[in-house]
């Protein structure tokens, strides 16, 4: 679901910063404001339209797990993008317009131009999307009725309010996730570093 987030935020900063076109300033605008709807805020309608497409309270399990990820993709796509954004603006022009004249298209410049020289841009949002996608317990209650289809932060929830201050289960269940994330961290630890340092010299 990252890497989702990753794509489709990466080609429409792309599209924004570098394409000037009717509404462009709108839809700007409208990524921006999108940060400050909370998910309570939007669940019930995101559920209706869902429910209409028939892919909520269903036995199939590819169906439950998009019912829950759709939500979470739409909520960290306005995020990345504005971070996206900000890195693709501060890239010189000049090695575009290199790519292009080589015979680039756009595609290819930003798969082999813009993606290599904002990777740590891109581990950020990745990280940052992975994370509140791993940990979003409200999203998962909603869409994941049955217990078959729970993922694992559903899971913890659902021992704790049952196993009660069973305290050896309750520590093998919090290892068992947070195995995952520190997978993550090891993984992106270098580019996680680099976004962070990012700009903080000039010249």
């Amino acid at each position: 679901m990252a890497a989702v987030v990753i794509l489709f935020a990466g080609l429409a900063s792309y599209a924004l910063v570098r394409y000037k076109f009717k509404g462009s300033g709108l839809m700007n605008s409208l990524v921006i404001a999108a940060m400050m709807f909370p998910v309570f805020a939007t669940i019930i309608p995101v559920f209706r339209m869902e429910s209409s497409w028939r892919i909520v309270n269903t036995n199939n399990l590819w169906l439950a797990l998009l019912s829950c990820a759709l939500p979470q993709i739409a909520g960290n796509l306005a995020f990345a993008i504005v971070v996206l954004s900000g890195y693709i603006k501060g890239l010189p022009v000049a090695l575009e317009e290199a790519a292009y004249m080589e015979g680039c298209n756009a595609y290819q410049i930003f798969f082999k131009v813009i993606m290599p020289l904002t990777k740590p841009s891109f581990a950020t949002v990745g990280i940052f999307s992975f994370l509140w996608s791993y940990n979003d317990l409200f999203t998962q209650t909603f869409f994941l009725r049955f217990p078959a289809h729970w993922a694992i932060t559903r899971l913890l929830n659902e021992i704790f309010g049952r196993q009660g201050t069973d305290y050896g289960l309750m520590a093998a269940a919090v290892s068992l996730i947070v195995v995952p994330l520190i997978i993550v961290y090891v993984c992106l630890q270098k580019y996680i570093i680099k976004g962070m340092t990012a700009g903080a010299i000039k010249g």
